[in-house]
């Protein structure tokens, strides 16, 4: 038997009702493509022993939306098996509609996970990070381990997470699938896939605050964010509209990176490599840590070869993978890997207007994103980021805040556009803490994918970029 737990963001049920009912009294079987149910590959796609997911619409392969919860397979009855026809599960409980901020995260600690295996949410990036936060968080308990504790092991997640995308961005969905679409994820869920995930842990004087997947960005993203949600009524656009007056504003920040960088992982953010389907490098990594298992090795903290990096920043990336999506393919780290145990560290710093336009528009095409001297790339396990100004008075930083559209200047004091402190984008979600820590824990979640395809175009491209660098 196979059963997935879903939770879907109660407000995207009109998003699920319209693609599910497509024929209004019943649901076929392309439409529901386990949006709300997971269908056993053998009882779909299998039609005379040949892979055609285009030649089973037929009316036997419908039934009505109220009883899609859930399927299961069963050996016993064979002709029923080979019929197509699915079968309606009585458990009930793994269907969730989520109701309030965390329902999914806490509705995790109190079901048995472990009858399960997997999880589907229904949502954007915020549902992905509550299922996530949920589900490390129930196993980390289950395990005995503390997470609030930076230094220790954390136990890795054996139930795969899938992720139907239903959200404003999307981001998670498009940099390990390659394209957001519900159909095609609900594919990967369908057909089983696995694709391990690299998850970043944030602490903050020994005290866990939040796992990270995509971006922890200070300085530029985090002043986008903090502005943006005070608009949430704009919708979308209130994104485009905080980062036009986030750029105008210019802010830059004060503050020392400490980090260490990933001597055991092979590859650098610059090498134009790609990770796709099957990564060779995500495999090494793999293997090297099931070597450093059995010789011993594992977890030993290493406190050498640290760099410090003390500056004015107008940005503090870290991504655990490429984080591109439609408005740019590329991502902000395009060399970056899903499951490498790394992350790479993007410095921005101070420059002019113009210039760090200049950086933002290379985000959109083709070109080399850190060929600047003001923009420095590592690719790290462990950082540290301290602001400067850790002990300013928070309702002073709020008065200045509502006088900082319309001040362009940078450095003038009189101006009050210097703020002492950011907010962390923590994949979309505010982070105050100003002084944190992040590790990197190597695959540490396991999703409902496989990668994103490589095509043709782009192996002879990376093959020619590598004979130029060689």
């Amino acid at each position: 038997m196979f059963e997935v737990l879903f939770y879907i963001l109660n407000k995207g049920m009109k998003f699920i009702e319209s693609a599910l009912n497509r024929d209004g009294e019943a649901v076929f079987t392309r439409a529901a493509r386990g949006l709300m149910s997971l269908i056993p590959t053998p009882l779909v796609f299998q039609v005379s022993g040949l892979w055609k997911p285009n030649h089973v619409l037929c009316r036997e392969n419908v039934v009505p939306a109220s009883e899609i919860v859930a399927v299961e397979e069963t050996e016993i009855d064979k002709k029923q098996c080979d019929s197509g026809k699915w079968q309606k599960m009585s458990k009930l409980h793994a269907f969730t509609v989520t109701e309030h901020a965390n329902h999914a995260k806490d509705n995790l600690f109190e079901v048995n996970i472990y009858k399960y295996d997997g999880i589907v949410c229904v949502g954007g990036d915020g549902m992905f990070s509550e299922v996530m936060h949920g589900l490390i968080g129930r196993i980390q308990k289950d395990s005995g381990i503390d997470q609030n504790n930076p230094k220790t092991p954390l136990a890795q997640c054996s139930i795969r997470i899938g992720i139907i995308p239903a959200g404003s961005t999307d981001c998670i969905c498009y940099a390990t699938v390659g394209i957001i679409d519900p159909e095609t994820s609900a594919l990967h869920i369908i057909v089983g896939d696995c694709q391990p995930l690299d998850v970043s842990s944030i602490h903050h004087n020994n005290t866990f605050l939040k796992y990270s997947v995509s971006l922890l960005g200070y300085g530029f993203y985090g002043d986008i964010l903090k502005d943006s949600e005070k608009k949430r009524w704009m919708g979308p656009m209130r994104y485009d509209f905080s980062g036009f007056k986030t750029f105008l504003s210019h802010q830059y920040y004060e503050g020392t990176v400490s980090f260490q960088p990933a001597k055991g992982t092979v590859g650098s953010p610059r090498d134009k490599e790609s990770c796709r389907t099957g990564c060779h490098i995500c495999r090494q990594t793999k293997q090297l840590e099931e070597q450093q298992k059995n010789y011993g090795f594992e977890h030993k903290e290493v406190e050498d070869e640290w760099k410090v990096i003390k500056g004015k920043f107008l940005a503090i990336n870290a991504v655990n993978m490429s984080c591109a999506c439609p408005r740019s393919p590329k991502g902000l780290s395009p060399a970056a890997h899903l499951a490498d145990g790394s992350a790479d560290l993007i410095l921005v710093r101070k420059c002019s207007r113009f210039n760090f336009l200049r950086y933002l528009v290379r985000h959109t095409n083709q070109d080399d994103q850190f060929d600047f001297p003001f923009v420095d790339v590592y690719r790290v396990k462990r950082f540290q980021f301290t602001s400067k100004h850790l002990e300013d008075n928070e309702s002073d930083i709020k008065d200045v805040g509502k006088k900082r559209f319309g001040q362009f200047c940078s450095d003038h004091p009189a101006c009050c556009c210097n703020l002492a402190n950011s907010t962390w984008n923590c994949d979309g979600e505010t982070l105050d803490s100003s002084a944190v820590e992040v590790r990197v824990r190597c695959q540490l979640v396991k999703l409902f994918a496989r990668g994103i395809e490589i095509y043709k175009d782009e192996a002879a491209y990376n093959s020619s970029s590598n004979e130029l660098l060689s």
